[in-house]
This record gives C-alpha cells, sequence and structure tokens, in this order.
C-alpha cells in the first residue's frame, strides 16, 4: 500500500517536472531569437586635474610656486592700490613708505628695542602657560579622574575674554611686567590645556591594552605610550596657541606699557603715523612666522612616524 501511494505520488511529479523542463526548453529557444539589448553608454566623469585632486600632495616646484604666490600676490594688490591714489596715504601708506618707516625706527633702535620686549613677554608667558597647561591636559586626556575634576571648570573659564581681566590685572599685580605676563597665561593656558586633553584622548586604546598586557607599569604607558604617541599633537596645539599669545602681548603693550611692539603702534596712532603701524605689523608676523615654521620643524623631527 505504502509503495503504491509512492509510485502515485512520483508519477505526476516527474511529470510536472518533465512539462517544467520543456517549458524551460522553450522558453530558452525561444530567448535565442531575441535581438540583443541596446548597449547605453556611460558618460566618462571628468577627472580632475592632479593640482585640485583630494589627497593628492604638489610636485615641490609647484608646491613653490604656489607658496610665492599667495605671498606676492597680496603685496602686488597692495602696491596697486597705493599707487592707484584710491586711497588716502594717510591711511593706506604704500610699501615704499612702510619701508621707510622700519628703517628709520631700525636706526634710532626704537624697533629693535619693542621687539625684545615684545619677544620676551611672550616666551615668558607664553612658556609658563605651556608648562602649565600641557602636564594638566595629558591628565585630563589619559586620567577619568582628571577630566571630571578639570574639564568642567576650565571648560567655562575659556569662554571669559582675557582682556577683561586687564583692569583686575592691573589693580593687583600693577602696571609692570607680572600683570602683562598674567594676560597672556590667561589667554592661552586654558585653551591650550583642552586641545592637549583632545589630542591625548587620540592614543588609540589597543596600543595601551597591548602595553599593559606585556607588563607596562601605568607610569611606562605615560612615559613610553601617551607622551610619545601624543606629542606631534601638542605641539601643533601650541602653534595655534602661540598666535593668540602675541595677540594678547599686543593688546597689553597697548593699555600700559612704555615698550613693546605694542606701545609703538599705540604711540604711533596718536601722530597718525600709519606707515610706522605698518611696519610694526609686518614685523609681528614675520616673527610669527617664525615661530610656527620652527615649532613645524620641532614636530617634524620628535615625530616623523606621524608626519
Amino acid at each position: 500500500m505504502t509503495v503504491g501511494s509512492a509510485a502515485s505520488v512520483t508519477g505526476p511529479t516527474a511529470a510536472t517536472a518533465a512539462g517544467v523542463a520543456g517549458a524551460g526548453g522553450v522558453e530558452r529557444s525561444g530567448r535565442a531569437g531575441w535581438p540583443e539589448l541596446p548597449r547605453r553608454r556611460v558618460p566618462k566623469r571628468a577627472r580632475a586635474p592632479r593640482v585640485f585632486a583630494i589627497g593628492q600632495e604638489l610636485p615641490p616646484g609647484l608646491r613653490w610656486t604656489v607658496r610665492a604666490l599667495s605671498v606676492l600676490s597680496p603685496l602686488a594688490a597692495w602696491f596697486a592700490l597705493a599707487a592707484s591714489g584710491w586711497v588716502d596715504p594717510t591711511f593706506l601708506p604704500s610699501p615704499a613708505a612702510v619701508w621707510s618707516a622700519g628703517m628709520e625706527m631700525v636706526r634710532s633702535g626704537d624697533l629693535l628695542t619693542d621687539t625684545a620686549a615684545s619677544v620676551r613677554r611672550v616666551a615668558f608667558g607664553f612658556g609658563l602657560a605651556v608648562a602649565i597647561s600641557v602636564p594638566l591636559g595629558i591628565a585630563m586626556g589619559s586620567l577619568g579622574v582628571g577630566r571630571a575634576a578639570f574639564e568642567p571648570v576650565i571648560g567655562l573659564l575659556r569662554y571669559l575674554p582675557a582682556s577683561a581681566f586687564i583692569p583686575l590685572l592691573i589693580m593687583w599685580l600693577g602696571l609692570g611686567e607680572p600683570s602683562k605676563i598674567a594676560l597672556l597665561v590667561i589667554g592661552v593656558v586654558f585653551f591650550n590645556t583642552l586641545m592637549t586633553a583632545d589630542v591625548v584622548r587620540l592614543v588609540p586604546r589597543d596600543l595601551l591594552d597591548v602595553s599593559s598586557t606585556l607588563g607596562a607599569t601605568q607610569w611606562e604607558l605615560l612615559r613610553k605610550v601617551i607622551v610619545p604617541h601624543s606629542l606631534p599633537g601638542i605641539i601643533d596645539a601650541m602653534r595655534v596657541n602661540a598666535a593668540a599669545a602675541w595677540n594678547f602681548v599686543v593688546v597689553a603693550e597697548l593699555i600700559a606699557a612704555t615698550s613693546g611692539l605694542g606701545y609703538r603702534i599705540a604711540r604711533a596712532q596718536r601722530f597718525l603715523q600709519t606707515d610706522r603701524i605698518f611696519a610694526v605689523l609686518v614685523v609681528i608676523g614675520l616673527i610669527g612666522l617664525a615661530l610656527d615654521v620652527g615649532l613645524r620643524l620641532l614636530r617634524d623631527s620628535v615625530g616623523r612616524w606621524a608626519a
């Protein structure tokens, strides 16, 4: 009985399969006679020139050409605008007049004296801010307790304008050098701390775990893993905040000083000596460029693996 039932089931199933196979054969034979589908032409996407390609480095010759043009183009526009006579020379002196004013200040010794005073203040103030912010930022970035203890208060203080502390600093520290150095520290320390902490947080967790598995202590993790890995980024943060230090030293010297580049700007403003103001601004720009290049070279030398 069971065998017969199986045979009765098998029979129709086999017939159905044969019918499907036959239909498939007819379908395949019918498709063979169909015309070929037209091929669509996919338009070629225009490739960006190598100069504008994302992630592509410029050849050395072209790179230096672009850098030279980035400096010479504003200078040429300055020459053209000053020569056109559209702007009163009292408000926009020519580059030649600025050069003459700068040379005059060099011969009198005022420019060198003021430059030395400003550089000294930036060196003390910025150096003190870095000495405070880097260890604090490393602690905030590597320790949960450091982040919980310092991040809220530093996040609040960084929004307070450093220039708003000038009246208080004058009352607390007087008109001498301490108030100017303190202004630099206040203007730099909070931002540099948070930027350092962000760099330290980017140390790969796997790197710390592997080092711990190999037997590294907490001090060895800090000294041999966290600090070397974070050092290039810490120097980059210093490059950014060095510009802020120069901004604040000029502000401090504009208000209460007897020397410095900010003092020289304020003195020239009283007599509408815009050529001297421009000359001092050029000096500040050159000093800042030299400082930035120096820090960049330091970063590349201590962290070549991160370049």
